[in-house]
């Protein structure tokens, strides 16, 4: 995974300041940073007080001059290196400090350094990956579910958001040892508790087995799928139960990716034609046509399918999942 992450990063930048007594250099390298660091005499006797990050030296020399000259050479995973992906970038990014003094006192000494690569094309977070993680029974299908931060780059820190945002929800399903697999949305619903009752208030989301019924009254809609067997909806947030506890239910399909009909599809409305499109292959957008009436059910196809009921919640912890198993399917409560 490395390997491809990093065949064609770029290094645009290297940020570091140096004071009038300290020279260093920075090597933002495929895998890894290297940094020397040329300190005064009077640091010398104090070289174990020098830190990339939490790493001391990896070797330290004085020179004939009396200066010393440190060098950490270190896995960019390593030594408490922070990264972030923002846009196209993967930044990577500690400081250089000399400490006298044991934390929480502050550094004598502190230069900031900051490694930039380009992401290469096609480069998708590990977790989306939907055979990224482990995977549970004797090839049967595993599902999950969770909502992600804005730039779809990892998980969402809060199940909080304003009104009118967008809110990202992934689904994938780990086929293992089945045939190719399609994973679509069959049907959501906003509701007021945790289980579907007679007397919950619910808000349709996606009806019509795959219709992306507030991608019309609102601009919900599907993002362009970077794997089959993983959906991204791009929901944007609506006024609903205010005050209150909302759960989101969806019934998740594991189907045949060669395979379209007025059941198993998904349709997004395209405002700007005023016309629903079939996410996975716009020709074929006449399967969408039933979403403004009624997609009759037909006769289910001989082919491997799970389905996956999952109950998010917008107010409670991060995320937990307790599941109950049935034949070829799974209820699962994640509380985001």
């Amino acid at each position: 995974v490395m390997s491809l992450l990093w065949q064609c990063a770029i290094v645009l930048a290297v940020v570091a300041t140096s004071a009038a007594n300290e020279d260093f250099n920075v090597d933002c390298e495929k895998h890894s940073i290297k940094v020397t660091w040329k300190v005064s005499p009077e640091l010398v006797e104090h070289a174990a007080r020098l830190f990339l990050g939490h790493c001391v030296p990896s070797t330290f020399s004085v020179l004939p001059t009396g200066e010393g000259m440190a060098t950490f050479h270190y896995n960019l995973n390593g030594c408490a290196i922070k990264k972030r992906v923002t846009g196209k970038k993967h930044i990577y990014s500690t400081s250089l400090t000399y400490r006298p003094n044991r934390k929480p006192k502050p550094a004598a000494i502190s230069h900031h350094i900051k490694c930039v690569y380009i992401r290469p094309e096609g480069w998708i977070p590990p977790f989306l990956i939907p055979a990224y993680g482990s995977a549970e029974g004797h090839g049967g299908l595993v599902f999950h579910m969770a909502l992600l931060n804005e730039d779809l780059t990892g998980l969402a820190k809060s199940s909080l958001f304003p009104l009118g945002s967008f809110i990202p929800i992934w689904a994938a399903v780990d086929q293992k040892d089945h045939q190719p697999l399609l994973l679509l949305l069959e049907e959501c619903v906003a509701a007021t508790t945790p289980e579907l009752q007679s007397a919950s208030l619910v808000y349709p989301i996606i009806t019509n087995k795959g219709c992306l019924a507030d991608g019309k009254t609102g601009n919900s809609r599907f993002l362009p799928r970077y794997h089959p067997s993983a959906i991204l909806l791009y929901l944007q947030s609506f006024k609903f139960a205010l005050g209150e506890e909302v759960y989101i239910h969806c019934k998740l399909v594991a189907w045949d990716p060669e395979v379209f009909d007025i059941e198993k599809k998904a349709c997004h409305y395209i405002k700007e034609t005023g016309e629903w499109e079939l996410l996975d292959d716009p020709s074929q957008s006449d399967l969408c046509k039933c979403c403004d009436s009624s997609c009759k059910p037909r006769l289910k196809r001989g082919v491997d399918s799970g389905i996956l009921r999952h109950f998010i919640s917008s107010l409670t912890k991060l995320y937990s999942a307790v599941p109950v198993s049935t034949q070829n399917s799974q209820d699962v409560t994640i509380w985001l």
